[in-house]
């Protein structure tokens, strides 16, 4: 192939064949053209000299792609290589690069048909200026502003050039730079800001080039959030900016301005130029959208750009409000500049897109939130007044009722707008979780396929606002929503829709009011939605109004059970809600029974007034009738939910007869086939039957689930059966695959055999994990599993081992810990080798083995560590492969358990006397390790767990606990003076060959830095992250990984501060042992 000679870069390169392999690359040639075509380019671009051919290929080619390909690989050289270049090819590339800027942007004519190739040639241009830009370009922005003013054209494409460099700086640099490097940029950028400034006035005031005008606007967009502020407030910048704001083709263009400056928030220095640029915004503002406009309409027939300005206008409102809503809540003429604005922004929250509702829905919530938490420290005025006046100190009595006053006018003030707020949320309100019952798009009414996360923040989100607004005004919160369901009763405002907004909003600020008046509201709610559900036809009806009226019930756990007369209604509407069909709705059913059950247990064991004996009797006997209609896996969650009602039983022996008789039915189903089994093995390989014990061990384990270690004379009963069923149907499955091959295992039969086993280990290792922590339980389950079990795995074929046996052993173990010593080397026997067999020959196959087995090598590690110190040496290496080939994993569970169980083994063998032995073997082969999933880009969710494994390395040499050397005395001729020193050079010598585009000062410094902040986690951790930025491995990537850690904490604190406001932690989240007796 011709092109082959292009390879060859010791001439200058043969362009017309070089344009030719790119067009062969994008052409419709054939698939193997194609393919060599990509070969050569590839080649060429991991060709370090390359890019000395840029040039020449740029100044040859017309081709843009060709182009593009050149400019390419000029960019890798940029980013990994550019500082390590001779002086005179950085210039020579610099000023080429600008000169081709100035040449195509000079001329109307090729600045707009070149516009692609200019535009990638600025984006060079600014990763230059990022190496070059202070220290060795000191002139370029007066070199840049010079050029502007010689030409309309240049003067746009100036624009440009500063807009990315602008982005580059303050939006995209985390991660991209180091910290020092950003700051430097961000001081030259803020000191040289006057030219670009006089730049920008000039050509506003100047220019009719409707083109210039918007890419300066475009420009000033991404300055101004964070240049000085004289610049913005003592120049003619606002009006000029106002002055534009009514003409159609600029109006988005200086909203977003606007907006930037609205959300500037530096004090109070500039509070009267706030004031006037809001009224002559909202005077304009009349003019181009009068107050009268029905915005969700407008919103829905208006053109792209209609809609964005929409879009502008709330985030303009929105960050106003924000940060200067207090400046405008000072004289009557502005409060009411206040309100038209607020009425503006509730109009634009009812437009259907989802990101304006975000938007404004944010907001809201912010505001909200202000003026609860305000009224929720009137009750503690001196808290409430420090935080107004921003002090933390107490306060004269005097000053405190002032500001209670001033607390009270500033709730008056937003009463009309909070309430149409109210209404906004109650006709908006997202879908909880719980409701399962949606319309599809063809308007029927379908059981939910699928959860919407997007609707789930939404509905979080929501509902914390409404809740805050139910504290702020609980007689307003109700008198709509009762007045909104009187509505639905007499049918004028009847959809699905607002019947389903209405409930999900009634169901979502549970807990916020006060106990009577919640009563009081509820009997309301209660007794309309049965009525409505009474007299309204219609099966999809019938469906929302059950779903509706089981979201509610499910969210009011304490109105059920102070009122036992309609806990008992809504229980037997319930049983009604399992004969009904339609989709979704017996599967709801069964959830809200669960959820009530599990908050008012209690409830259903004693004898309520009027009654002759306790419900859950009541229900046992009735019990085949009402679960008559349901499927399987409803059954379980029913039983599931009676196993919760016996377990509230405080006497044993009704206990044990209540389980007695909710076990009835398939206690009678197992005896049966367990008796058909002895006369005939035959009998349990039929597929229906498999089903059926199937079907009996879930009901089991469900009944488990709930019962805990009341669950012992049930399990009892079936133990030893089960056993052998277990290890009948383990055998049926080994032959089945030793004669019918690999694909055996696939069938449906054999399937459904493991479902069998599965379900058997599943079974017991809920009952063990649910039971009390009695050793006597332990010693009657744990040996007669020995075989049936552990011989069974290790006997089986790879394709035919349950990988629940791994998760039940770790269970066991993490249940009676150091009880189980004794049995480490048995289960280490039955199921270590032939487990790494499956699992080491790739990262890909039995994904569940994995993580399983590496739980287990972890409960074995934290509890039974004695055991593993008596492996051979032999096998403590296989264990340490086995940790090392986890962490290597890319699924982030394996991974991190893999790391977790490292950091156990490490503590462990530091404290034994084994501690010398084991890091001679071990440290410097997990360092290395350690160090290249650190750095490779695809493990950057264990971050936090590399650093602190490093940490302990590092720690425990400088600490002198290690007494033999690290090194290998026989072959390092070179005596180290400690093991301090001799990590500290290796570490040098194992990062400079990993990274051999870093100096070696760079390295020594960034391992030095390791040493001496080893005892400080968090600068320990900043200097990696700097590290790695500066290694130039992580550039140009999502970099949050690397931080999640600081995002937990920060979730935690606000936990705490939802826990403090009545509501706000939804009932059924809050793990209270519900005192309901």
């Amino acid at each position: 192939m011709a092109a082959e000679k292009l390879r060859d870069l010791s001439q200058p390169i043969d362009v017309a064949l070089l344009d030719a392999t790119v067009a062969a690359f994008y052409g419709t040639g054939s698939k193997e053209e194609r393919t060599a075509a990509d070969q050569i380019l590839r080649d060429l671009q991991n060709n370090p000299d390359m890019w000395l051919q840029v040039m020449h290929i740029l100044q040859n080619t017309k081709n843009l792609n060709t182009k593009f390909f050149a400019l390419q690989v000029l960019e890798g050289v940029i980013k990994y290589r550019w500082n390590a270049l001779p002086v005179e090819q950085r210039d020579g590339m610099k000023n080429y690069i600008s000169d081709v800027i100035v040449q195509l942007s000079s001329n109307e004519a090729s600045f707009r048909i070149e516009r692609l190739y200019v535009n990638k040639l600025n984006v060079i241009l600014v990763q230059i200026l990022k190496h070059e830009w202070p220290v060795r370009w000191r002139s370029f922005i007066p070199d840049l502003v010079a050029a502007a003013k010689t030409s309309e054209t240049i003067c746009e494409n100036c624009m440009a050039i500063l807009k990315l460099l602008s982005e580059e700086v303050f939006d995209f640099s985390r991660g991209e730079m180091t910290q020092q490097k950003i700051k430097d940029l961000k001081q030259s950028l803020n000191s040289e800001f006057q030219l670009i400034h006089e730049l920008c006035l000039y050509v506003l005031s100047a220019s009719q080039r409707t083109e210039l005008i918007r890419a300066t606007l475009s420009t000033l967009h991404a300055f101004l959030s964070w240049i000085p502020l004289g610049y913005i407030f003592e120049s003619p910048l606002l009006e000029t900016l106002l002055k534009f704001f009514p003409v159609p083709a600029y109006r988005n263009l200086t909203l977003q301005c606007l907006t930037e400056v609205a959300a500037l928030n530096f004090g109070d220095f500039y509070n009267v130029q706030y004031v006037k640029m809001y009224s002559i915004f909202m005077v304009q503002l009349q003019v181009i959208l009068p107050p009268t406009t029905n915005i969700p309409e407008a919103y829905a027939h208006g053109s792209s750009e209609e809609q964005a300005f929409i879009q502008n206008l709330a985030l303009f409102f929105t960050s106003f409000y924000k940060f200067h809503i207090r400046v405008l809540e000072v004289t009557q003429e502005n409060i009411n500049a206040l309100l038209m604005g607020l009425e503006y922004l509730t109009n634009i929250s009812y437009v259907d897109d989802t990101e304006v509702f975000k938007v404004c829905l944010d907001y809201w919530n912010s505001l909200v939130l202000e003026l609860f938490e305000a009224h929720h420290n009137i009750d503690n005025p001196a808290v409430a007044a420090a935080n107004m006046m921003g002090l933390q100190m107490p306060m004269l009595p005097g000053i405190v009722d002032g500001i209670g006053s001033q607390i009270l006018q500033r709730r008056q003030l937003f009463a009309i707008p909070m309430s149409k707020l109210r209404m906004l949320m109650i006709c908006r309100m997202a879908k909880p979780e719980e409701v399962l019952i949606v319309e599809d798009e063809n308007g029927n009414i379908v059981r939910e396929t699928m959860k919407d996360n997007d609707v789930l923040v939404q509905y979080k989100i929501m509902r914390e606002t409404l809740i805050y607004l139910s504290h702020l005004d609980h007689e307003d919160t109700e008198k709509q929503m009762l007045k909104k369901l009187s509505k639905q009763l007499s049918g004028e405002d009847w959809t699905w829709n607002n019947l389903n907004t209405l409930c999900w909003a009634i169901g979502s600020i549970s807990g916020s009011m006060m106990e009577e008046q919640e009563n009081r509201f509820l009997v309301m709610v209660i007794r309309d939605l049965l009525n409505l559900c009474e007299i309204t036809k219609g099966k999809d009806n019938k469906a929302v109004i059950a779903s509706n009226i089981m979201y509610v019930v499910g969210q009011y756990p304490r109105f059920l059970r102070a009122h036992w007369k309609f806990l008992k209604t809504v229980v037997n509407k319930l049983f009604e809600f399992m004969h009904e069909t339609h989709p979704g709705v017996q599967d709801m059913a069964c959830d809200t029974f669960l959820k009530i059950v599990q908050k008012c247990k209690r409830k259903f064991v004693i004898v309520q007034v009027g009654e002759n004996e306790p419900f859950v009797s009541e229900l046992l006997t009735g019990l085949p009738t009402t679960i008559a209609d349901l499927e399987p896996h409803q059954i379980h969650t029913f039983y599931e939910s009676v196993g919760h009602m016996i377990q509230a039983e405080s006497d044993p022996q009704k206990r044990d007869e209540y389980l007695q008789r909710l076990m009835e039915l398939p206690n009678q189903k197992w005896v049966e086939i367990i008796g058909k089994a002895r006369q005939s093995v035959d009998f349990l390989k039929d597929q229906d039957v498999i089903r059926t014990v199937l079907n009996i061990l879930q009901t089991n384990t469900s009944v488990a689930n709930s019962l805990g270690t009341y669950f012992l004379s049930q399990i009892s009963l079936i133990f030893l059966d089960m056993l052998n069923v277990y290890r009948m149907y383990s055998e049926l499955i080994s032959s089945s695959i030793a004669e019918g091959g690999p694909f055996a295992s696939k069938t449906s039969y054999v399937k459904l055999l493991r479902s069998v086993k599965r379900e058997t280990l599943k079974l017991i290792e809920t009952f063990l994990d649910k039971a009390e922590d009695q050793p006597q339980i332990g010693k009657q389950f744990v040996p007669p599993m020995m075989d049936p079990v552990l011989g069974d795995y290790a006997r089986n074929l790879p394709d035919a081992r349950e990988s629940e046996v791994l998760s039940l052993f770790a269970t066991i173990i993490n249940k009676y810990k150091a009880a189980m010593i004794e049995d480490v080397p048995r289960i280490f026997e039955a199921v270590f080798q032939c487990t790494l067999e499956m699992i080491t020959k790739n990262f890909e196959d039995y994904p569940e083995h994995r993580l399983k087995f590496f739980s287990l090598l972890r409960a074995i590690a934290t509890h039974c560590f004695p055991a593993l110190i008596r492996l051979s040496s032999q096998q403590l290496k296989l264990v340490m492969d086995s940790i090392i080939w986890a962490f290597r994993h890319t699924e982030r569970n394996i991974a991190e358990t893999g790391l977790n169980l490292l950091l156990e083994m490490l503590k462990n063998f530091q404290n034994s006397e084994f501690c010398n032995q084991f890091y001679q073997s071990y440290f410097l082969q997990i360092e290395q390790e350690i160090f290249a999933v650190l750095t490779d880009t695809f493990h950057k969710p264990g971050f936090k767990l590399h650093v602190l494994v490093l940490q302990h390395l590092f720690c425990l040499v400088e600490s002198g606990g290690l007494t033999e050397p690290l090194w290998d005395v026989a072959t390092v001729p070179y005596p180290y003076p400690n093991n301090t020193m001799f990590v500290r050079e290796y570490t040098i010598k194992l990062l400079s060959t990993s990274f051999p585009n870093m100096t070696a000062a760079e390295v020594t410094q960034f391992v030095n830095g390791l040493f001496e902040s080893r005892n400080e986690l968090s600068a320990f951790k900043n200097h990696i992250r700097d590290f790695l930025v500066q290694s130039k491995e992580f550039s140009a990537q999502d970099n949050k990984d690397l931080y999640a850690e600081e995002a937990a904490a920060q979730r935690e604190r606000e936990r705490q501060r939802m826990l403090s406001i009545p509501g706000l932690i939804a009932p059924n989240e809050i793990q209270d042992e519900m005192l309901d007796s």
